[in-house]
């Protein structure tokens, strides 16, 4: 095993390499305190630098638990505090660092408000690890928050700049995933008939199918569809359920 001389020269290099423009002299003391503390790698991932504060992983806690020698975890779903139909979940776990261990406890919950954007639609599994992270947090005495645990900083909720990816599309140009995600958002925050809704998004657009349309005019439904819901949902249910019935053929 690697002495902690060794790992504090080697995380502050790895620190000062990945985040050179952004680390300053309290960054530096603090993560010196952690690696000394927990032994926590950042070449391991096991640590995230953001808007100049330290967050660990999820990877780094489970590092950990096994360097402490956790004997177990248990994890259920808090049903009192999770709304299935709403995509809201919560969860409870907890860990045990001995045979004799009364167990800590920790709750996770998540729901389309409070996760990034590049995990809309993996609710339960956000949950799941937040509660498990809170709970090992506990364990083991950790004070500093848990990368999962947050939502997204400003500016992170899309990827920007040379790094950011064109989502993909099918060869009639639909199909992107930021696109599909928010629809999926939109239909499960206001409890809307999926069916219906992809009925109304074709006579909108004015194509036979979905699959026809444009990535462009499908983001122009979808950001109408959101205007409409926000605005009057009542009305909104009503224009749905004038297509009940119809088979539109919108795949």
């Amino acid at each position: 095993m690697r002495s902690i001389r060794s790992l504090v020269k080697e995380n502050s290099s790895a620190a000062k390499s990945q985040w050179a423009t952004h680390i300053n002299k309290s960054c530096m003391r603090t993560l010196r305190l952690l690696t000394i503390s927990y032994r926590f790698s950042v070449a391991c991932g096991d640590l995230l630098l953001l808007e100049n504060g330290w967050y660990e992983t999820h990877a780094g806690l489970l590092r950990l638990a096994r360097r402490r020698r956790c004997v177990g975890m248990h994890v259920e779903p808090a049903t009192e505090f999770s709304e299935p139909s709403a995509a809201r979940w919560a969860f409870k776990a907890t860990v045990y660092k001995s045979a004799r261990c009364k167990g800590f406890v920790g709750y996770g919950d998540a729901d389309s408000s409070n996760v990034s954007f590049r995990v809309q639609g993996a609710e339960m599994r956000v949950a799941e690890t937040r509660a498990v992270n809170r709970a090992l947090r506990k364990a083991y005495g950790i004070g500093i928050c848990s990368v999962e645990e947050i939502g997204s900083f400003k500016g992170q909720t899309e990827p920007t700049g040379e790094s950011r990816k064109t989502p993909p599309t099918n060869g009639n140009g639909y199909g992107g995933r930021t696109v599909r995600d928010h629809l999926c958002q939109i239909i499960r925050q206001h409890q809307l008939d999926p069916t219906l809704v992809k009925a109304y998004a074709v006579d909108f657009i004015g194509t036979k199918a979905l699959r026809d349309a444009t990535r462009e005019k499908v983001e122009a439904f979808v950001a109408h569809l959101a205007d409409r819901a926000e605005k009057d949902r009542n009305a909104l249910n009503c224009q749905l359920n004038s297509y009940l019935g119809q088979n539109e053929g919108v795949a």
